[in-house]
């Protein structure tokens, strides 16, 4: 987990070349899924998407199908790596207030064949990572790496 401020997700943006350099120089090939628009384009494609918008509570009941459809973006570009692949995942803060980040990963686990970074935008105490320091945190232990 590379958390960061939030504040500072232009400059991270920015500097993803850098990431794909330093993991092409330890060998690892670099794969970017960056899921920042994921919710538009799952949105978009909603049969009831009208619906949704006069009546925002009834896409809970269709959220586990985002979380899905997220997992699945991340999986088609983890498919064209190898177990010595470093995909980085992006644009996590765009899933906040629709699914959890754990949820995702509790999703991906069994799938991730080799290295696996989240550029995550929030703050970390102890294990517990808060996505943009708005809800309560999780435990996770990945190994963090912080500014």
């Amino acid at each position: 987990m590379v958390v960061y401020d939030p504040a500072d997700e232009r400059r991270l943006r920015a500097r993803l070349g850098e990431f794909e350099l330093a993991a092409q120089e330890a060998e690892h090939p670099f794969m970017l899924c960056d899921l920042t628009d994921s919710f538009p384009a799952w949105m978009a494609a909603q049969e009831y998407l009208e619906d949704y918008f006069e009546d925002p509570e009834d896409l809970e009941l269709v959220l586990p199908e985002f979380l899905d459809f997220a997992a699945d973006q991340v999986r088609a570009v983890m498919q064209r790596g190898d177990d010595n692949t470093l995909l980085a995942v992006l644009g996590v803060g765009a899933l906040f207030g629709f699914i959890r980040v754990s949820e995702l990963l509790n999703e991906l686990h069994k799938d991730i064949q080799g290295r696996l970074v989240v550029f995550f935008p929030g703050n970390l105490h102890g294990n517990t990572y808060r996505l943009l320091d708005a809800r309560d945190g999780w435990n996770y232990l990945a190994v963090p790496i912080t500014a």
